[in-house]
């Protein structure tokens, strides 16, 4: 009777709705700190005399960079326990591809990550609306306008992101940066929730997560903003159409919006495919045991090294793995 109980007081939160949930508030925490420290730098501390001179040109890039690594951070820890925080597509599709997660909830995790995204974006245009519009205002944008000096790419860049005018109308560039940033994202990810190689214990291997996040930033972020996540992309991007900047946003200058989606999605099933190829099968060949099985009841576990964890769940939550 009183398990009874307790399921019916569980209710939609022991179901899919509950992993579901989780998605969407670990990416609504993403976003509302990553694209708040966009806004910061873009629009907000340049116009309210603090930081002009510690947090300037490039300096800004690293506020933005260790901001976004903080943001993956603190999503992490929100959600890991439920959902293995993937907080992705990229990272869904890789954990259905490559570590047996249910095909049947990768599209119901997408959809809540991207719901979560949107969330988080709306919040940081309703804290930072008057830093934005003054800001539009001082530089003559126009919100909406595409291109000419009016252009509003700066402030729609506060929410999703952009290629660097290097790169002209062409699509090659953006895409294989996307594909490259991911794929390091991934192949880190599953070095660090692979069990046979020494992961880190679950309560850090959040921090170390944001900490890639960052590096990829620094490393990688200038071509093309460093999406490496279709959700954090569109969510924001499906906004900001909503919020006033139109084709700026939806369909973007020369249709890019599809880049940050399809970009992700390929780098991460690479970084997967060659983190198993040259590191986890290496392990299994070798015959190593995954950590949680060295020890079972006391005796040493006397499973094979493959089949022996359930991956299912893959976060970096080492109970499950992250992505």
């Amino acid at each position: 009777m009183a398990g009874a109980n307790v399921s019916t007081r569980a209710g939609w939160r022991a179901t899919l709705w509950g992993e579901l949930s989780a998605e969407f508030l670990g990416t609504f925490v993403l976003i509302s700190f990553g694209d708040g420290v966009v806004a910061m730098a873009v629009a907000a501390l340049n116009q309210s005399g603090r930081g002009e001179q510690i947090f300037a040109a490039s300096g800004d890039w690293l506020l933005i960079a260790f901001g976004w690594g903080l943001a993956v951070t603190f999503g992490i820890y929100v959600a890991g326990g439920i959902s293995g925080a993937h907080l992705n597509p990229a990272v869904t599709l890789a954990l259905a591809a490559k570590r047996n997660f249910p095909w049947a909830k990768v599209l119901p995790y997408t959809l809540a990550q991207i719901a979560g995204a949107f969330a988080g974006a709306a919040l940081v245009f309703f804290n930072y609306r008057d830093a934005i519009a003054s800001f539009e205002r001082v530089r003559g944008i126009t919100r909406g306008m595409l291109g000419g000096p009016a252009d509003s790419t700066a402030t729609f860049g506060i929410f999703a992101t952009a290629p660097a005018p290097y790169y002209g109308a062409a699509y090659a560039g953006p895409l294989i940066d996307q594909i490259i940033g991911t794929m390091f994202l991934v192949l880190i990810i599953f070095a660090l929730t692979d069990t046979r190689n020494q992961p880190p214990k679950a309560n850090i291997a959040p921090f170390i997560v944001g900490l890639v996040v960052a590096a990829i930033g620094i490393s990688f972020g200038a071509n093309a903003g460093y999406a490496i996540n279709p959700a954090r992309d569109f969510g924001p991007r499906l906004f900001a159409w909503t919020a006033g900047w139109g084709e700026v946003a939806l369909p973007g200058a020369n249709y890019y919006f599809w880049i940050p989606i399809v970009g992700p999605l390929i780098g991460g099933l690479c970084g997967a495919v060659i983190y198993d190829f040259f590191i986890r099968d290496v392990l299994a060949a070798r015959g190593a045991v995954p950590t949680e099985d060295l020890e079972t009841e006391g005796q040493t576990a006397k499973q094979d090294p493959v089949s022996s964890v359930d991956e299912s769940k893959v976060s970096v939550n080492v109970k499950s793995v992250k992505s």
